[in-house]
Formats: C-alpha cells, sequence, structure tokens
C-alpha cells in the first residue's frame, strides 16, 4: 500500500513538471493551430462530417487569464471549450447550433487523455 501511495506521487510529480516545461513553451499562431485541428479530429472525426467549429473558436479564451500562447495554456483553452461545448457552430445541414459538452465519464477520460498525449508529444517536439 505505501508503495503504490509513491507511486502515485511520483505521478504527480511528474505532472508537474511537465505542467511547467508546457507553460515555458511559447507556440506560435500556427502551431496553436495545429493543435486545435488535431483536437478537432479527436472530437468529430473530420472524415465523416464537417465540424460545427474552428480551430479559431477552440483556442478563444473564456477568461482574460488565458489569453497566453503558451502550450499549457492552448491545452487548457482547447479542452475546456471542447468538454464544456456551448460554441456556436453550423450543424451539418448549415442551421445555427452550439456545440454539446462531454457529459459522459468515458468520453471526458478519452478526450482528456488523448489531449494530454497531444500536448506532451508537442512539448517533446519543440521542447
Amino acid at each position: 500500500m505505501v508503495e503504490s501511495a509513491f507511486d502515485v506521487l511520483d505521478g504527480f510529480t511528474r505532472v508537474v513538471e511537465e505542467r511547467d516545461e508546457m507553460k515555458a513553451l511559447t507556440l506560435s499562431r500556427e502551431e496553436q493551430g495545429a493543435f486545435a485541428r488535431a483536437a478537432l479530429e479527436l472530437k468529430y472525426e473530420t472524415d465523416a462530417a464537417p465540424v460545427p467549429v474552428t480551430e479559431d473558436q477552440l483556442l478563444q479564451s473564456r477568461r482574460f487569464e488565458d489569453r497566453a500562447g503558451d502550450l499549457w495554456t492552448t491545452f487548457n483553452k482547447v479542452q475546456e471549450n471542447l468538454v464544456r461545448g456551448g460554441l456556436q457552430g453550423r450543424s451539418k445541414t448549415g442551421r445555427a447550433m452550439r456545440t454539446r459538452g462531454v457529459s459522459g465519464i468515458d468520453q471526458s477520460v478519452k478526450l482528456n487523455r488523448a489531449l494530454w498525449v497531444l500536448a506532451e508529444e508537442m512539448r517533446k517536439i519543440r521542447g
């Protein structure tokens, strides 16, 4: 049991270190757009139908503090906009609509895990 507690603590320490590295890595507008495009692919499987929102909408800040261009902030903006939903967009038929938030635990875990892997890989490439 003690070993498990140390494993959790080590994992937490690793996440904090990776977060700090992501905060230190400023992304260009093109790199932020690439991150958002990949996130749209994760959520909407863009081969099947057009996506209801744009990359720029995923990169919109909901709070003033989220206007930074670092990898950590980009990850958080995209994650929040996908998970919370509420973005104005267009349906497959062209009608105005708002995106739905992610409500299922399985969907949320899958999406968050995929976004984390995407952010980690971008950090490794740029770092």
